[in-house]
């Protein structure tokens, strides 16, 4: 009998240690099943939690990329307003130089000076050609101001080229000697024996526009002053060449003699190409501006 009741007091005390450990092990997996947010179902691990902070990331990146691209378009419609504006300021700028060459035109001034601030300014001056120390500018294609005015910023050329006869110009009443450029010349003319009529005599009164000198553009070539083949308007060494003034004036047109060179190739067309510029960016400001809204606030697949 003692050994019995023994034995039943050893399996009640196996038993109780039995279900505190079982409740002990619920407790530790209930525990860990809310912290770490899985639940057993089975003899499997469901997730079912703990998913809001990659949401939240993903939510975040499309707000950046959102507004990010909206940049796009805001860029586009600054660019075709500064256009608009660049285009204002070259039409003015245009007329003003219009109005420059068509105006009454002033006496030649007497201080060489002066004339850094009359570019493209009209004068007019009583004097004598010396036809024997002529210079060439080319090649050159005649001016036509409204064709260019219809062409300008096109890469385009007349097929016709000759040169632009630059003669010494003698000032009677001022006592200098000025560099005018007669006008052009076709490429068979330029020699002088082929266009003697034109090569005029005598006292005349010359009507022209005020050039400064130039400076040498990309890809032009430099002048060949032993061959008189000038490509550019280097005032300082046409002048050493001819022993004239650095003063140079492009005749106007009513200077053209029968025979002589064609006067009036002054060219005062600018490029303006600034109004296919302003439809370029107000049309991708349009199109991207569109794609914007379909995307983030239509949420159409673009």
């Amino acid at each position: 009998m003692v050994s019995l009741k023994s034995a039943l007091v050893h399996s009640a005390r196996f038993l109780s240690s039995q279900n505190n450990q079982t409740h002990v092990v619920y407790i530790r997996r209930t525990l860990l099943s809310r912290v770490t947010g899985f639940k057993r179902t089975e003899g499997k691990l469901i997730t079912f939690g703990r998913q809001s902070s990659s949401t939240a990331a993903e939510k975040g990146e499309d707000s950046f990329l959102k507004w990010f691209l909206l940049l796009i378009p805001a860029t586009t419609f600054g660019l075709g307003t500064w256009q608009v504006k660049r285009r204002q300021w070259k039409m003015e700028l245009i007329d003003g130089l219009t109005k420059l060459t068509t105006a009454e035109p002033i006496p030649l001034p007497i201080d060489p000076a002066e004339f850094s601030s009359l570019e493209y300014r009209r004068v007019k001056m009583r004097g004598k050609y010396d036809h024997s120390k002529e210079l060439y500018i080319l090649p050159r294609s005649p001016v036509d101001p409204e064709k260019e005015a219809r062409e300008a910023g096109r890469l385009s050329s007349s097929g016709e080229t000759g040169a632009n006869v630059i003669t010494p110009f003698h000032v009677t009443d001022l006592g200098i000697t000025i560099l005018v450029n007669r006008g052009y010349v076709p490429k068979k003319k330029i020699r002088p024996e082929t266009r003697m009529k034109g090569q005029v005599e005598g006292e005349m009164e010359v009507v022209g526009v005020v050039r400064l000198t130039e400076t040498r553009k990309p890809f032009v070539p430099n002048n060949d002053v032993e061959r008189n083949h000038w490509h550019y308007r280097d005032l300082e060494a046409m002048c050493q060449v001819t022993g004239a003034e650095p003063i140079f004036v492009d005749a106007d047109f009513s200077s053209t003699v029968p025979g002589g060179p064609i006067g009036g190739q002054t060219r005062v067309t600018l490029r303006n190409e600034h109004m296919q510029y302003i439809v370029t960016w107000y049309g991708l400001c349009a199109a991207t501006s569109y794609m914007w809204f379909a995307k983030f606030i239509k949420k159409i697949k673009v």
